[in-house]
């Protein structure tokens, strides 16, 4: 059951885990399909394979860590930064990782977090350290830039400044602030005036296109019976089985940082009475909890509400909307990927 894991994590697994997720350790550019009716697709993919050839040559400061003493390296005649600016289920995340993928460098000196993943590192090591640990690399690739938190948004941003005036190369994408989601359109203009001094450093590549999970597929499938649920979660191997409310419940007692150690050697989830949630900080945790299982391909299979009613109709109109589409699109993938459990 996740229900009874407390996972631990300490800082040198933080930065272990600066790479792209499971789902996303085989993408690259050539695997990525770009949409025939969006020319932007391929557009992105050309620009993305030429910024990942400008990151050739040396390390910042030869691969040596320091504490930015002295003058500053030169700055780049090539833009230092790259943002990714489309909607949920475009690929982006694909583009992000291929972009790691595609860098000549050592793991070692490129690194791959969500926005939540950075904030948690420099949480655990502290400002001055984060700079120092993330100095030498090459690339720095933050998915799921969090423009609706002001104060962690600051936090990395400085971060970012700090290392783009050490030479390292940057990419990102993000969501949109609340209150300016419109039909899902583009989060460009917030970002870059969230990063403000930063902005410079980045150019912008629009990718237009709608949800690829969900071209010419149907909406979520319906849900299994309870009984079902617990036969199948019996005979898998790997299985945790959960009731839903004590799973919520548990998920306020645990950091979202630990989320994906709490999924750390779970083949699928299986899920008895999922019911829709209306309250927010619940929601949101569960928005974190379905891009940690989206990550690492855990299939879920789940009696009670469709996934595609996990959320009001209030909180889907909200300010957070956009984190509840993606949710429930990734949680829909993996209830199709669960039907051969079934």
């Amino acid at each position: 059951m996740l229900a009874e894991r407390e996972p631990r994590l300490d800082a040198q697994r933080l930065l272990a885990e600066l790479v792209p997720p499971p789902r996303f350790d085989a993408v690259r550019f050539s695997s990525y399909v770009p949409d025939r009716d969006q020319p932007s697709q391929a557009r992105a993919v050309r620009a993305l394979e030429e910024f990942a050839a400008g990151l050739g040559g040396p390390a910042p400061d030869g691969g040596r860590r320091r504490w930015f003493r002295g003058r500053a390296p030169e700055r780049p005649s090539t833009p230092g930064g790259i943002y990714l600016d489309g909607g949920y289920g475009v690929g982006k995340t694909h583009l992000l990782a291929s972009l790691w993928h595609a860098t000549d460098a050592p793991a070692e000196q490129k690194a791959f977090g969500t926005f939540v993943e950075l904030t948690n590192l420099v949480g655990a090591l502290g400002f001055r350290p984060a700079v120092e640990a993330l100095s030498s690399h090459r690339l720095v690739c933050i998915d799921e830039f969090e423009l609706d938190d002001p104060g962690d948004t600051v936090l990395v941003s400085t971060l970012l400044a700090r290392l783009a005036a050490a030479g390292v190369r940057l990419a990102a994408t993000s969501n949109t602030l609340p209150g300016r989601l419109g039909e899902g359109r583009f989060a460009a203009a917030d970002f870059m005036r969230e990063i403000q001094g930063l902005s410079a450093q980045f150019t912008s590549l629009r990718i237009d296109g709608d949800d690829y999970r969900h071209r010419g597929l149907p909406q979520a499938p319906e849900p299994y019976a309870d009984q079902q649920v617990t036969v199948a979660a019996s005979r898998t191997p790997g299985a945790a089985l959960d009731d839903f409310e004590p799973l919520v419940a548990h998920l306020a007692q645990v950091h979202p940082s630990r989320y994906g150690a709490l999924v750390d050697g779970v083949d699928a989830v299986f899920l008895r009475g999922v019911r829709q949630v209306t309250d927010q900080a619940a929601a949101l945790r569960l928005v974190v909890l379905a891009d940690r299982l989206y990550d690492r391909e855990v299939p879920v299979m789940a009696s009670g509400v469709p996934f595609d009613r996990l959320f009001s109709a209030e909180m889907l109109s909200g300010g957070y909307r956009k984190k509840y589409f993606r949710a429930v699109s990734r949680l829909t993938s993996l209830a199709r990927d669960s039907a051969r459990l079934a």
